[in-house]
């Protein structure tokens, strides 16, 4: 299974990925992290912080950006280059988030393409951007 390579892609090409973000989900990536900062994790401490409540780790909401990387645009086969990241809004227990990659820019002669990457929620908010660079398979 392999996904494009540079020849199949366009500028402009999307893919996107939907995950609805659950407790257990948070917990899980705190264990694998080790980031168990009470602002993800601790309810009664969250309710004292600027956003009034737990908030989802935002790196657990830009790793739904390799889901789209890895399996879609341009797919399985492709290595991550580099990712820059904006968190632009929280993001909540519950919140269906969906990542999105778009083309950008396609440099053929290295094998790399730049991707525009970006997260919304449920409610159309941006809750992250960012830029990726990939080398599709060959």
């Amino acid at each position: 299974m392999n996904g494009l390579n540079i020849n199949e892609l366009t500028v402009g090409q999307k893919a996107s990925f939907s995950k609805t973000i659950t407790e257990t989900d948070v917990y899980l990536f705190a264990g694998v992290s080790g980031d168990i900062n009470p602002a993800h994790v601790n309810e009664e401490y969250s309710k004292n912080t600027f956003f009034k409540g737990r908030i989802v780790h935002g790196m657990l909401s830009a790793s739904l950006i390799s889901a789209v990387i890895g399996m879609q645009l341009p797919g399985p086969g492709t290595i991550y280059s580099s990712q820059t990241l904006k968190f632009t809004a929280p993001v909540r227990f519950g919140d269906t988030i969906t990542a999105n990659a778009e083309v950008a820019e396609i440099l053929t002669e290295k094998n790399r393409v730049i991707l525009k990457t970006y997260c919304t929620n449920q409610d159309g908010v941006v809750v992250m951007t960012g830029e990726a660079v990939v080398l599709p398979p060959k």
